[in-house]
């Protein structure tokens, strides 16, 4: 007796929208991926010789989906092989000649850890001063230059009282560390590779950013 298919009864298995995809989605809607290639471009490999490298995007793409699922460079190989939802997110197109290794992966990474990080301290970032010239900066104090101030004096004990008044408000800025533990699954650092660490935290919390805001952001697309 022939055993009787699913796909011969007309019966359909209807397939549920998974968290992994609706968050890629999601974010591939918000991420501004008409300007951070750009940004990349200039240090990335030139390609003059030897076989052509892959697009910048692509690149980032895959350096993303490291960071939204935790693999390693060795895992991310692995998983372009066999998750086909990271090769539609990464746009690796079915007639592509081949596939990244996780070398390659690795050199963008390296090539991001030495270039593509962020300002500590606006009076670091002339830019940003010369665009806001008229913006006064109430960052908050290094731990150790407020543990230094000498609350006797009258000058040191307002500025701690101001310090305190940022901390109150400041301390509303930890959602983004519970996104990237919960949703991007960093409940785990290192010690070993600190380059590698600071850079995919940057990464991260800049994502984070993206992800709490992604809902104002695609209605404002579909308006």
């Amino acid at each position: 007796m022939n055993q009787i298919s699913l796909a011969t009864t007309g019966f359909k298995l209807e397939t549920k929208r998974k968290r992994k995809r609706e968050l890629l989605d999601e974010m591939n809607l918000v991420i501004p991926w008409s300007q951070l290639p750009g940004l990349i471009a200039p240090h990335a490999p030139a390609g003059n010789s030897g076989r052509p490298p892959f697009a910048t995007e692509m690149m980032l793409r895959i350096h993303l989906l490291q960071q939204f699922f935790g693999h390693s460079d060795p895992a991310m190989e692995e998983a372009l092989h066999d998750i086909p939802l990271y090769r539609e997110f990464a746009e690796l197109d079915a007639g592509i000649p081949r596939l990244l290794d996780e070398r390659t992966i690795l050199r963008f990474r390296h090539m991001l850890e030495q270039n593509d990080s962020g300002c500590r301290g606006v009076e670091k970032c002339q830019e940003i001063q010369d665009k806001h010239t008229g913006v006064g900066w109430e960052i908050a104090l290094m731990p150790g230059k407020r543990k230094a101030l000498d609350k006797t004096n009258a000058s040191h004990a307002l500025t701690d009282r101001i310090e305190k008044i940022k901390f109150s408000i400041r301390v509303n800025v930890g959602h983004p560390f519970r996104v990237i533990k919960c949703h991007f699954g960093h409940r785990k650092t290192r010690y070993w590779g600190l380059a590698k660490t600071t850079s995919q935290l940057l990464v991260k919390f800049a994502l984070s950013n993206l992800w709490m805001m992604r809902k104002r952001m695609i209605q404002g697309l579909a308006a």
